[in-house]
């Protein structure tokens, strides 16, 4: 299955503001707090927000590069792209998570040319840290989120050659 990436667009922002996920992966819910800030975040093109289509056009997933996908608490002083990662609340946990990730991969590959890629998730997310790990990604520190003290792990791959 291919995905195709495009910068997100005002109509993809009010879809997925509308994506809700199941208790623990609510904290991933994208509609928490103010909903003209989001919206103006993920579209701010400094933070660089893709939509993940199918071959049916439809909106899989969607991705960001760069200080949208860190974590305030977090250590991000060695250089490296960090990458945010949402799949679509009802394709999560089929085991598709592979692909999405092998997709991001290429994608962040060929278009940022960065020596070492960087993801941070949630410590109670086994099935992310998992599939993130299968993809080669090596935990390399843990924190907790400054609002609320919640245990994150980063995880940093180098850069596989195109």
């Amino acid at each position: 299955m291919g995905f195709t990436f495009r910068l997100i667009n005002e109509s993809d922002v009010r879809a997925i503001l509308n994506w809700h996920y199941e208790v623990p992966y609510d904290i991933y819910d994208p509609g928490i707090g103010d909903p003209i800030k989001i919206k103006q975040a993920y579209l701010d093109l400094q933070f660089a927000y893709h939509v993940i289509t199918n071959q049916h056009n439809e909106l899989d997933a969607y991705c960001c590069f760069g200080l949208d996908a860190t974590v305030p608490g977090g250590n991000y002083k060695s250089p490296a792209l960090d990458i945010g990662l949402s799949v679509r609340p009802d394709l999560t946990g089929q085991g598709k998570g592979d692909r999405f990730i092998e997709s991001v991969i290429d994608f962040a590959v060929n278009n940022y040319t960065p020596e070492k890629l960087r993801v941070t998730i949630a410590e109670f997310n086994a099935r992310a840290r998992r599939v993130w790990g299968k993809a080669g990604f090596k935990e390399t520190s843990a924190f907790q989120r400054k609002s609320d003290s919640l245990p994150f792990v980063i995880l940093t791959l180098a850069t596989p050659e195109v």
